[in-house]
């Protein structure tokens, strides 16, 4: 498996996290992180695990696991029926957890598990912490946790080290990115569209005008993800900011070619194809 790209310059920062590690190198050769997402278990949790290993080496800088939830109400139709798929076949957030432990064990691709609060609280904030720790997660999103009613999680989680994603809409007032930007560690996930993923194509100018003004307010770097699905949507929206988020595409990929023995070659060069033009900014 490939090495975290600042021990292959010898500038490895150990007071660093992998996210961090992984956005300054980028910076350093003036490249932009692929952030890609899986539902975990979809179609099962080896082949995610599989696919994991894949796209490392394919091209992908940083990996969005999702926890399947049976209520994802922030997904679009494709990221909602790959949960709804993946808890079918078993899927749980012990077992995803179990799942980037085994990952850690082989590579240190930065992961982030992205998901919905319920699964957390049920497993129980402060072992979930605990567990997602020492398995070896870098990052957490979650999408229905606000920042007010974040702390009884954070508490546990800022204290293990792990980082806490915010995301930001194009309806986020002035104030309240204010807010987000001052809580936020790790990066800033940027909602290209309004609405649920993977539902609509962002708009490039939109995006380059909400970026400017994020970036008055910071110097954390900042993905945008929703609705990117393109090489040449990566590679223009990769020239505004600093990653961008393959979700939806991916997960529509996965389904299609489930059942075939080229399944893992198959996304891998997709991805490798977006990393390629996420290069080129074009």
């Amino acid at each position: 498996m490939s090495k975290p790209l600042l021990a292959k310059t010898g500038l490895r920062n150990t007071d660093m996290g992998r996210i961090a590690e992984t956005f300054e190198a980028l910076r350093m050769t003036n490249s932009k992180a692929l952030i890609v997402y899986l539902t975990a278990g979809d179609p099962s949790l080896s082949v995610t695990k599989d696919l994991v290993f894949a796209l490392a080496q394919s091209g992908a800088d940083i990996l969005e696991i999702g926890v399947p939830f049976s209520d994802p109400t922030a997904d679009g139709p494709v990221i909602q029926a790959a949960a709804q798929r993946a808890l079918k076949a078993g899927t749980t957030l012990d077992g995803v957890l179990k799942m980037v432990a085994d990952i850690r064990k082989v590579s240190p691709i930065p992961i982030v598990l992205f998901g919905y609060f319920n699964p957390i609280l049920s497993f129980g904030v402060e072992r979930f912490a605990g567990v997602a720790k020492d398995a070896g997660v870098d990052g957490v999103l979650v999408v229905d946790l606000p920042p007010e009613e974040a702390q009884e999680l954070r508490a546990h989680t800022d204290a293990a080290g792990i980082d806490f994603i915010s995301l930001v809409a194009p309806t986020t007032g002035k104030d309240r990115l204010k807010t987000l930007v001052g809580r936020a560690t790790g990066f800033l996930y940027y909602i290209s569209i309004t609405g649920v993923t993977g539902t609509a194509a962002p708009k490039v100018e939109d995006i380059a005008s909400d970026i400017e003004k994020i970036r008055k307010l910071t110097k954390m770097p900042i993905a945008v993800g929703f609705g990117i699905s393109t090489p040449r949507q990566a590679g223009s929206i990769g020239a505004l900011a600093d990653g961008v988020v393959i979700g939806s595409a991916v997960v529509r990929l996965i389904d299609e070619h489930a059942q075939h023995t080229g399944l893992i070659r198959t996304v891998s060069d997709y991805v490798r194809n977006m990393k390629h033009a996420l290069s080129q900014g074009v």
